[in-house]
């Protein structure tokens, strides 16, 4: 699992819209990472709307926005044509990213127990470096922290 301060793997990674990408291309800009459990769902759905609307904000602050969850590319695609999410998503169904970034982990819900993602976002660096996170976080201003913590960066 990767650590503040470090370099970032180079994954490929398959966005809606069906396109290939390696989280590389992303050097240069800073790069808001945002795992969540499953599209469509009220806190999902929520969290992602926040990140729309910040949308030009980060934009402005040389940053981009990446959403990601192990649902299917369709999934993920019905997603963001739903609510018009200004970013694309990542379809992480092999969880490859997942468990490098550590997001999946043992959870508990009406006493059954099963393995998931745990809401958590990351924010890499220009270079490739992660230097910030949150884990098993709340929705409720989220996205507005994340854009507050790049806006101190400047």
């Amino acid at each position: 699992m990767i650590k503040i301060g470090e370099k970032i793997k180079d994954f490929d990674i398959l966005l809606t819209g069906n396109k290939q990408a390696k989280l590389s291309d992303y050097l240069g800009k800073y790069l808001v990472l945002y795992f969540y459990p499953k599209a469509n769902t009220p806190g999902c759905t929520t969290e992602s709307c926040d990140f729309t609307e910040l949308h030009p904000q980060f934009s402005n602050k040389n940053t981009q926005i990446l959403g990601a969850s192990k649902d299917t590319l369709k999934r993920q695609e019905n997603f963001k044509a739903k609510y018009n999410f200004t970013f694309d998503l990542i379809a992480d169904e092999s969880e490859e990213v997942c468990n490098y970034f550590g997001v999946i982990q043992e959870k508990k819900n009406y006493g059954r127990t099963y393995m998931g993602i745990v809401r958590s976002t990351f924010v890499i660096d220009p270079k490739g470096v992660l230097i910030k996170e949150w884990r098993n976080l709340r929705v409720k201003g989220h996205a507005q922290a994340v854009y507050e913590f790049i806006e101190s960066l400047s």
